[in-house]
């Protein structure tokens, strides 16, 4: 799974942890609260693992909180990566969901 074109909406540093994102964008883009997930800042070059918690639904909320807070600032387009270990008969029939978000993150297309 990929997130494209994601934006931060807000930054928490004082918090245990993690990105918030859209209750909605996990439901569409199939991430569990709790899964780990990859997220590369477009602005600055920051790569960081972190897990997902779920926002409020449908504000497009894309927040990060605790330490990876000091690794974007708001309005930092980013993107958000999800990986899953597949059989080999898995991979055959495999198919990488990439979600595709406008400048308010709002969901425009998605891709499998």
């Amino acid at each position: 799974m990929k997130i494209h074109g994601a934006r931060v909406t807000e930054t928490l540093l004082h918090y245990e942890g993690s990105i918030t994102l859209d209750e909605e964008l996990m439901e569409k883009a199939g991430i569990l609260p709790g899964e780990e997930l990859q997220i590369l800042n477009l602005n600055n070059g920051a790569r960081f693992t972190t897990y997902a918690i779920p926002g409020k639904k449908d504000s497009g909320i894309v927040c990060l909180n605790g330490p990876a807070a000091r690794l974007a600032e708001v309005g930092d387009k980013i993107l958000i990566l999800g990986y899953a270990l597949l059989t080999e008969k898995e991979i055959e029939t495999h198919k990488t969901r990439y979600i595709f978000l406008d400048e308010k993150n709002r969901i425009v297309k998605i891709q499998e």
